[in-house]
């Protein structure tokens, strides 16, 4: 008769060699690693405009999508805190391009479908928040600029966890004129313009 610790053991080694044959059996394409990217965002870059190889923080900076804010009177009410509206930071999805300081900033492209015609989508850009929502003083103010991106979209196979990857193909960027600009330029970066695959590299740069 088999002793309590031999069917113990006898229980967990049949559950181990079921784990060993599960996990050879598993191919591949069964799992989708937390790394891989399905749809990459717009990677930008702030530069100086005098010294155009030199990254620039942009003070106070509040990025969100165009219209976002607006109601269905067409009424726009400027953002006075932090909120999923906003885009999240580059580098921490839990924090957001509010009132804060930065470089870079990566921007959420719409998905649209492919072979359609390009899409276009806008983002605010709104530089020195701190003046509009801590200044009383109505001599000054925040300066909104807004960026227009086209761009059409393009579905290729991943894997059959992970599913399809958005690839975002024709990029164009520029600048919506106002009387007060504070972006003086927009550059796209030659070795993405033709197609956008992942967040490794910077896509567009803005010089200011």
């Amino acid at each position: 008769m088999k002793t309590l610790f031999q069917k113990k053991y006898g229980i967990t080694l049949l559950i181990s060699l079921v784990a060993i044959i599960t996990l050879q059996n598993c191919e591949r394409d069964d799992i989708c690693a937390a790394t891989t990217q399905t749809t990459p965002r717009l990677i930008v870059e702030f530069y100086d405009a005098t010294d155009t190889d030199e990254l620039l923080n942009v003070s106070r900076i509040t990025v969100y999508r165009d219209g976002i804010f607006t109601d269905e009177n067409g009424v726009t009410t400027e953002p006075t805190e932090a909120s999923d509206k906003i885009i999240t930071t580059y580098n921490n999805e839990d924090s957001y391009v509010f009132n804060v300081t930065s470089n870079k900033i990566a921007l959420p492209l719409l998905v649209g479908a492919e072979g359609q015609p390009p899409i276009t989508v806008r983002y605010v850009l709104e530089k020195d928040t701190n003046l509009r929502i801590e200044d009383d003083d109505p001599l000054t103010n925040s300066n909104i600029d807004i960026i227009e991106i086209t761009y059409n979209t393009e579905f290729v196979y991943v894997s059959r966890a992970c599913g399809y990857s958005s690839h975002f193909n024709s990029l164009g960027v520029q600048r919506i004129t106002d009387s007060d600009q504070w972006i003086t330029n927009i550059e796209i970066e030659e070795t993405t313009q033709a197609s956008i695959k992942d967040e490794n590299t910077t896509h567009v740069r803005i010089y200011h």
